[in-house]
Parts: C-alpha cells; sequence; structure tokens
C-alpha cells in the first residue's frame, strides 16, 4: 500500500497586509521529500501522526511537501500553485491520501485553497481514499466535504491536540480501507461569524459545543468537529461549522449535526466578543500589578501574529508609556528596518531608532513610528526550540532578534512576526520574563499555556490592528449576507 501524506497550513487574514510568498512557508520555504518527512517525524503534528500510522501499516510513504505558515495575508498565486502542484504530482499511484491542512487558506487565485486542492487531488485519485485533519479554525467549504472520506478538526484552543488529531483521522481511514466503518459524512454551517477570543474550548458556548461533539463520539459517531471558523477571511462563509462523520448512517450523521448546530445558534450571542476600550484595559493592569509578585500579562489581540497582525501597531505600548507603566518587557515587535539599526550600532550602544507602526493597512488608520532612545542589551538569530505544549520540539525562527533597553521597557525586536508561545522568545535574548512587572505580548491564545503559569493576572487589550475584534474596522465585500453579528437580525433555518 502506497499512501501520500503531505501538509499544507495557512490561516489568511483578508485584511492583512502581511505578504505570503513561497518563502513564507518554512524557515525559507516548504520542505519537500525526505526532508518533510524528517522535518514531521516525531513532532506533535497531524503529520507526525500520518506518519506513524502508515509506518504501523507498513505502507511505503511519499511525503511529496510540508508547508505551513504563519497565518498573514492571501498566499500568493505561485506559492499556492506550487504547494498544490507539489502534491497532486505526487498522487500517481498511491493508494491512499492523509493530507494535514488548516481550513482557512485563501490564495490570490482561490477563495477555497483546501477545497480546491482536495478536488485536484479527488480527481487524479478517483478511488483512494482521503482523509484530512484541519484546524479548529477552518473554514469549512462544501468543496471540502464533496473531496474527503474523513474529516477531522482539531477539539482544543489553545491547540494542543493536533498528533491526536491527526491520529483520529488516520484511524477512521484504515477502519474503511480494511472494510472495519464505512465513513459518511454531514455538516452544518449557521451564519454566525465567531470572534476568535470566543472559540477558546475551555470556556462559554465553544465549550458546551465541543462536549456535546465529543459526547456525541461516544454514543457511535466515529467523528464530531465543531470548527469555529476564521472571520477575518473576507470569502462567503467564514463561518461556524459542525462536521460530523457517522459509520455508514447519513441520517443519524444529518440528525448529530442539525442537534449541535442548533445549539451553537440558540448561543449565538456568547461567541461574540466585545472589547473594553483600551485605555481601560491597561489601568485595570496598573490595578492588578500592585503587591503582586508575579508580571501581569497584556495580551495585544488586536495585532496577533497567529491571526495575521502585523506585529508592529504601537497602540498598546504608547498607552502603557502614557499611564506611566515601568518594568514593562514587550514583544516580539517586527520591525527589520530597527533591527538592523540596532545591529549595526552593536551591544552596549544607546540608539535612537523609530519602531512600530511602519506596516500600512487599508483595514487600519496609519500612525507614525514611535521613536525611542535606549540601551542594545542582545542580538541574536533569533532561533530557539520551543518547549511546549504547542508545536513541542520544532525550531523556531523569528529572524534576527535584538533587545532595545529604554530603561522602563525592554523591547524584543525581530525580523518577522512570531507568536509568543514559548519562554524561549524571550530567554534566547536573555530575558527571564518571570522578573518583568509588565508582560505585553502580540498574542490571543497560544502564549496562555506557558505564560499564564508565571503570571500574577491576565488583561485582554484591544489595539486597532488587523486582527481587532471589533468587526466594524474591517470592509466585508463578500461574505454572503446576512450574517452575524454583523446583522443582528439575522435567522437560521436547516440547511438541510
Amino acid at each position: 500500500m502506497k499512501i501520500l501524506i503531505a501538509r499544507m497550513n495557512h490561516e489568511t487574514n483578508t485584511f492583512s497586509p502581511v505578504a505570503t510568498p513561497l518563502a513564507a512557508f518554512g524557515r525559507n520555504g516548504p520542505s519537500y521529500g525526505e526532508d518533510a518527512f524528517n522535518e514531521n517525524k516525531g513532532m506533535q503534528t497531524a503529520m507526525a501522526a500520518f506518519i506513524d500510522a502508515a509506518e504501523r501499516e507498513h505502507a511505503t510513504i511519499v511525503t511529496p511537501i510540508a508547508a505551513s505558515a504563519n497565518p498573514s495575508g492571501p498566499v500568493e498565486a505561485t506559492a499556492y500553485d506550487a504547494i498544490c502542484d507539489a502534491i497532486v504530482a505526487a498522487a500517481t499511484g498511491c493508494d491512499a491520501v492523509m493530507l494535514d491542512l488548516h481550513g482557512a487558506m485563501v490564495a490570490e487565485n482561490s477563495s477555497d485553497g483546501e477545497g480546491d486542492l482536495l478536488e485536484r487531488v479527488r480527481a487524479a485519485l478517483p478511488n483512494a481514499p482521503i482523509a484530512v485533519a484541519l484546524d479548529l479554525h477552518g473554514n469549512v467549504t462544501q468543496k471540502m466535504i464533496d473531496h474527503a472520506d474523513v474529516i477531522v478538526s482539531f477539539k482544543t484552543y489553545p491547540h494542543v491536540d493536533m498528533y491526536e488529531t491527526g491520529a483520529h483521522a488516520a484511524r477512521l481511514l484504515f477502519d474503511l480501507i480494511h472494510g472495519k466503518a464505512k465513513p459518511v459524512i454531514a455538516w452544518r454551517q449557521p451564519p454566525l461569524l465567531t470572534h476568535t477570543l470566543r472559540s477558546a474550548t475551555a470556556e462559554g458556548a465553544m465549550k458546551r459545543a465541543v462536549e456535546a461533539a465529543r459526547a456525541a463520539e461516544a454514543d457511535g459517531m466515529l467523528a464530531v468537529s465543531v470548527l469555529s471558523g476564521f472571520s477575518l477571511a473576507d470569502i462567503e462563509s467564514p463561518c461556524i461549522s459542525v462536521v460530523v462523520v457517522a459509520n455508514g448512517e447519513r441520517a443519524q450523521a444529518e440528525a448529530v449535526a442539525e442537534r449541535i448546530a442548533r445549539q451553537i445558534w440558540n448561543e449565538r450571542e456568547d461567541f461574540v466578543y466585545r472589547s473594553a476600550p483600551l485605555a481601560e484595559s491597561v489601568a485595570q493592569a496598573a490595578a492588578l500589578v500592585r503587591g503582586a509578585d508575579k508580571p501581569v500579562l497584556l495580551l495585544d489581540h488586536g495585532d496577533n501574529c497567529m491571526s495575521g497582525g502585523t506585529c508592529d501597531t504601537m497602540d498598546l505600548l504608547e498607552e502603557a508609556l502614557r499611564q506611566k507603566l515601568e518594568g514593562v518587557v514587550s514583544g516580539p515587535l517586527c520591525d527589520p528596518q530597527a533591527v538592523a539599526a540596532l545591529m549595526a550600532a552593536g551591544v552596549g550602544s544607546t540608539v535612537t531608532v523609530t519602531i512600530g507602526n511602519k506596516v500600512a493597512s487599508s483595514a487600519v488608520t496609519s500612525k507614525p513610528p514611535v521613536a525611542v532612545t535606549g540601551v542594545v542589551r542582545a542580538l541574536t538569530d533569533g532561533e530557539y526550540v520551543i518547549s511546549g505544549p504547542t508545536y513541542t520540539g520544532q525550531r523556531a525562527f523569528m529572524g534576527r532578534a535584538a533587545v532595545l533597553d529604554t530603561g522602563t521597557v525592554k523591547l524584543v525586536m525581530t525580523e518577522r512576526t512570531h507568536e509568543p508561545w514559548d519562554l524561549g522568545v524571550f530567554e534566547s535574548v536573555g530575558i527571564d520574563p518571570r522578573r518583568a512587572r509588565f508582560l505585553l505580548l502580540k498574542s490571543r491564545m497560544y502564549c496562555r499555556p506557558v505564560f499564564v503559569p508565571i503570571a500574577a493576572a491576565l488583561v485582554e487589550c484591544d489595539s486597532r490592528g488587523v486582527t481587532s475584534s471589533d468587526y466594524e474596522l474591517f470592509r466585508f465585500k463578500h461574505v454572503k449576507r446576512p450574517v452575524f453579528p454583523l446583522d443582528t437580525q439575522t435567522e437560521w433555518a436547516s440547511t438541510n
């Protein structure tokens, strides 16, 4: 048995000005062939689980490509074509396919990146079973449903079950191949744009939806996935979905999908996040730090790398300085120009540089860069190994990194946008984040499993960036209307 295994991960924020060329995937482009295999083998990815499952079956494994990029703007057409072409070209002669996909990719030449790829793979291998692992924030489409035999998504956010999701999808694929199961798929998609901060699976309506999915699996469904969607993709339906895989009983699958989707719709208000004014959030953090022996986290979710943020919006830092916060550690701030200036100056030099607000966006009002003066404390290659629990063991690349110490703020600046999902973001440049009074992180969720345990408190801060929770900042042109909460009187009947 010959099995095609590949990875194509990108969450596209169509409002983001951050470009997504082929070089954005991986350190400087995707991994191919044996490198793609080795990059995932032993890691906590769905692709790693696919490899392990295929090896247990003593299958011949083909890994044409592993391509994963941080969320950003639409994928360049040449990059999208290169990734898809590599996968489709490798399909010849394969008996089955397992794909580690995100589910919310938009390319310059495709508004349904995963659906169009699956259509091509199905055309190349019309009789081969196809299993897909998706991110919880995938935007499901009918084309994805039509061209996959098995679909399973993450059930955690922050995502810590990528490997388990791949193992689940692989198990169902091999049950199909060995005649132990006959997967059939049903799905529902209420017209609901969820806020990412309401897709955390440890609380609220999303927790209850995932619990309902797990209960349905315990009651006999092969797989039940709740995908909150990624609403900053201006496509027809970047909405929440329920995908059910049943064992030959389509009516049962339809009933479960309908029931959970109706539960979600009835609780739709709980999927809406309303931000406090930024000045109030910073003042709250200042109050919380009094008497604390640990830092207070200020999460700048309006400029979040893992939703396509530029990581150069200065709103939160400026407000922190205005309110005279001290003992601040902030970053990673993406500013290649500032990093170059600090590299040229050298460690120990006192320099004045302008930082941030340099990447223009049509979604938010431009502001001038901020001038700061400080001492260069560290210069590194910006690489470290993630300790977990997200992407455990993988090497992270921030581009070159520099630390500027202004006396009140230690600024970590990098050449690439980067999520602070590990203490290594700071420890790799000589900063112990535990000793800060305030930690200003450009993050929503991924930082929490690592940074919450070392913090006294957490405050969510909504800057005016391209990942803001304020939908009024964005001009949606392609979303099918009416849709909640853009249209508060939206009604939804069954899509069956």
